[in-house]
């Protein structure tokens, strides 16, 4: 039978709140479908607010592609700010979704995308609000199976109390799997119950389903192993890869925001994975192996998007875009393409050594010439081997040279404070490194009016990397160091006002650790802090670190032992049964080379060093060159 809208309900209330346009849905490329024709439905939930969740490529490209599904039904919720979120339960209004106003309680899944940890306590609103019972222990037949995916749900762990299930990877064919499983389930009358339906999905080995699994803890606390309680349960549960990603040009009409969002533009992944090894970095780590579109998917993605969007932006996305074997053919042809329109290109991501000036030129050739944006990550030479950041300071001097001697006046450097073996000199580095830019800057040009913005994160040793084992920084050592550089930056008077500063203080930075590395301990302490109020924790404005470690106090959780203990090389971590593909083995010897300072070359130009992803997965890079040109439109 149908579902009906609560918007009337909802509408009374949106003169009351700030930004109400952001739920109101009706954007253009919105769907919204029979109910009662579709056999399968999902509420897809990015838990944060509108406008940081309406521009997610994996919210979008899974809505797509289950709307594209004749029996399936699919539709967006975001976390409600906290104004609207009073309002509703004052007047007894449920979480809904912005495509039809359904109330999520009524689907048969609810699918929520972590990118970051810091979204777990507004997917317990959205439950709350929703009717759905927090613990996945007491929700009913009437209740949609909860499911996490995103980067985030590489270690679900501190949040399994929560979830029904989980999926690793590539979302793609799996979303479809998963929805031809509940369609058959249903078609045969429910057989077993909720029950039944989560051996169903847990049995293939692609979904995690937490109540599966026993976790056995030694009495110093870590954790003696992982082990799955029903026979038919495997040991392990994989990553899905999607291997030929030009059989998936998503998204084909991408959604374009009533509200003003953090992206306005079209966003084309061009290729997905990375193989450079930094060691740092979860996301290069866990989407391995490196798959290329095409150029002719590319192209034939851009002309589409910005057709059904009218967007006049185009961002070309991936964990290294320059690194694309046919970057520079990509870029000329695009440019060539839209020169003369209205269409400009960006490349959001680029590393210092695969920057070239002709490549930004393309760029920028029908665009305005913004500021670049590289990202050295650590402050000294020696910073930069440990993390497996090949870049020299030659290589940052020249690279930035050669932009401000073409015309760049602005250029942006990322870094990171409190990553593994740093010293406080090598934070005070990072200065050094920005007055020598600006050095190199005036020198090139000849002219002061050059820039250089310093933006500074602290550092969180992340599931599935190298750094899994590490200690993490104390907030009080990260923020004495960040304050002598600011102090350092400041009292410069020959380059300190050319230089911006922006940097996180170490306090949020020690949460995230808690929930990055955590295990099911940990959502006891998730909980209380929702429970006292904690909401949009990746929000400064919002963040309490009080509420986080009073709560951790109250539950009996040792924040320290989660974060700046550094693990032993056998310890079980929380999620060793979850297989991103990466060999264990690997992974703690190239920690090991870390604190030598040990370099590893990309996989894609030099010889396999057994990582572990092709063979397990059954996967291999794939790269161009295709040899292909991408020729202008023809104007009819």
């Amino acid at each position: 039978m149908p579902v009906e809208s609560i918007f009337p309900r909802l509408e009374a209330l949106l003169p009351k709140v700030q930004k109400p346009i952001q739920y109101v849905g009706g954007e253009l490329n919105s769907t919204v479908k029979d109910w009662d024709a579709a056999d399968v439905r999902w509420a897809l939930m990015y838990p944060d607010a509108y406008e940081v969740g309406l521009p997610n490529q994996g919210v979008a490209i899974l809505y797509e592609i289950l709307n594209e599904l004749p029996a399936t039904l699919a539709e967006r919720t975001y976390a409600v700010w906290p104004d609207l979120e009073a309002l509703m339960r004052a007047e007894g209004v449920p979480q809904f979704t912005v495509d039809a106003h359904r109330p999520v309680r009524a689907f048969d899944v609810l699918g929520v995308s972590f990118s970051t940890e810091l979204g777990y306590t507004n997917m317990l609103t959205a439950l709350d609000l929703a009717g759905i019972p927090l613990r996945a222990a007491d929700r009913g037949e009437d209740d949609p199976i909860v499911l996490a995916g995103g980067h985030a749900a590489f270690n679900p762990e501190p949040i399994a109390d929560f979830l029904d299930a989980a999926v690793l990877g590539d979302g793609e064919q799996i979303s479809i799997a998963i929805s031809e499983v509940i369609r058959e389930w249903k078609a045969e009358g429910r057989p077993g119950g909720r029950d039944e339906l989560l051996m169903r999905l847990a049995e293939s080995g692609g979904v995690y389903v937490p109540k599966f699994y026993d976790v056995d803890y030694h009495p110093d606390g870590r954790i003696q192993r992982v082990a799955p309680n029903r026979p038919d349960v495997p040991w392990r549960v994989h990553k899905h890869t999607v291997m030929d990603l030009d059989e998936w040009p998503y998204p084909k009409k991408p959604l374009v925001p009533l509200a003003e969002t953090v992206h306005e533009r079209f966003s084309v992944e061009i290729f997905r994975g990375c193989t450079r090894g930094c060691r740092f970095c979860q996301a290069g780590m866990i989407t391995r192996p490196v798959r290329e579109r095409s150029i002719t998917t590319i192209g034939d993605m851009v002309e589409n998007g910005i057709k059904e969007s009218g967007f006049n932006e185009v961002g070309l996305l991936s964990l290294s875009s320059a690194d694309h074997s046919e970057i520079a053919e990509v870029a000329k042809g695009l440019a060539d393409r839209y020169e003369g329109t209205n269409t400009s290109l960006s490349l959001p991501s680029t590393r210092v050594d695969a920057f070239n000036i002709d490549l930004a030129n393309e760029f920028s050739r029908n665009g305005r010439r913004s500021g670049l944006t590289f990202a050295p990550e650590g402050g000294s030479e020696r910073m930069r081997k440990v993390i497996n950041k090949m870049v020299t300071e030659e290589d940052l001097i020249r690279t930035v040279t050669t932009a401000y001697s073409q015309g760049w006046r602005q250029v942006k450097l990322y870094f990171m404070c409190g990553l593994p073996t740093e010293l406080d000199e090598d934070v005070l580095g990072i200065g050094d490194l920005a007055k020598k830019v600006i050095k190199a800057g005036r020198e090139a040009t000849g002219s002061r009016d050059i820039r250089c913005t310093v933006s500074i994160g602290g550092f969180v040793p992340k599931p599935h990397t190298p750094f899994q084992w590490a200690a993490q920084a104390d907030h009080e050592t990260v923020d004495r160091r960040l304050k002598a550089l600011r102090d350092s930056l400041r009292g410069d008077r020959e380059f300190g006002r050319a230089i911006g500063f922006r940097y996180h203080d170490g306090k949020p930075s020690i949460v995230e650790g808690l929930l990055s590395r955590g295990d099911r301990r940990v959502g006891a302490v998730i909980q209380a802090v929702w429970e006292d109020g904690g909401r949009f924790d990746g929000w400064s404005e919002h963040f309490s670190y009080e509420r986080w470690m009073s709560a951790a106090e109250r539950a009996g959780v040792d924040v320290d032992w989660y974060t700046t203990r550094e693990r032993e090389e056998n310890e079980v971590l929380p999620w060793d049964h979850l297989d991103a593909g990466l060999d264990r083995e690997w992974l703690w010897q190239d920690w090991q080379e870390a604190v030598t300072g040990g370099e590893v070359e990309d996989c894609r130009w030099t010889p396999c060093y057994d990582c572990g992803v092709c063979p397990t997965m059954g996967t291999e890079i794939q790269i161009g060159p295709t040899g292909r040109k991408l020729l202008p439109l023809t104007v009819v």
